[in-house]
């Protein structure tokens, strides 16, 4: 491999730099991290910049976007770029949408370095790259779960349980709107909004709107 034009789009400044540190530590790898981004549009706004990039590394949990939205819209715009995704997220579910939305390979922050120059050569090489251990279907036919929440329960875990349509409901009941203006506002029967209240409580297991708001506060999903 040689002269990998790279960027990293990362919310976590110690990773991001870790990542630099570490190519710009093997230089015969050739691999060159030439930007960092914190959000996905900072990204898209260097890689309109930079058409020079060949490869992407992407973490699935954004400050400003769904990582899995990105990754299509990434491939629209710049198709001979390859994306790798590059996460703390296993779940199989992940992977599997993350591949059938134009990623070229996917692995974990966990896994060796060793496995990260791996899956580079191979996806630069044409080839899609899935880390060991990764399934994009269930394990044995079972998730892994401790106690009553999944092990990957987070907020960014939390979003991908509603519809693009429960999380603008959402937004706006946490702006204390009621049905009527809920409806009003998306265009939407006062019924319509009432299912879609019940279906969010039910998805994030809350009884009442006040503990509805108070969720989707303390977790930041609005």
């Amino acid at each position: 491999m040689s002269d990998i034009n790279s960027v990293i789009v990362d919310k976590q400044s110690i990773f991001r730099a870790g990542l630099k540190a570490f190519f710009e530590s093997v230089p015969s790898l050739g691999i060159k991290l030439i930007g960092e981004a914190r959000s996905a549009e900072e990204l898209m706004l260097f890689l309109h910049k930079n058409l020079h990039t060949q490869l992407v590394f992407i973490d699935l949990n954004l400050p400003d976007q769904d990582g899995l939205e990105l990754i299509p819209q990434i491939r629209k715009q710049f198709r001979d770029i390859k994306i790798f995704v590059l996460t703390s997220y296993s779940d199989y579910k992940f992977v599997g949408q993350a591949l059938k939305n134009g990623a070229d390979g996917y692995i974990l922050k966990s896994n060796e370095p060793e496995e990260l120059l791996e899956g580079i050569e191979e996806i630069m090489s044409g080839n899609t790259f899935l880390a060991n251990g990764l399934h994009i279907t269930p394990p044995n036919g079972k998730r892994l779960t401790n106690g009553k929440k999944s092990i990957y329960e987070d907020r960014f875990v939390i979003k991908q349980k509603l519809t693009n349509r429960e999380q603008e409901v959402l937004e706006l009941i946490t702006q204390a709107k009621n049905n009527k203006e809920i409806a009003k506002e998306l265009f939407i029967s006062d019924q319509t909004v009432g299912v879609h209240r019940k279906n969010i409580m039910r998805k994030l297991g809350v009884r009442n709107t006040i503990n509805l708001i108070k969720f989707a506060l303390e977790n930041q999903l609005v």
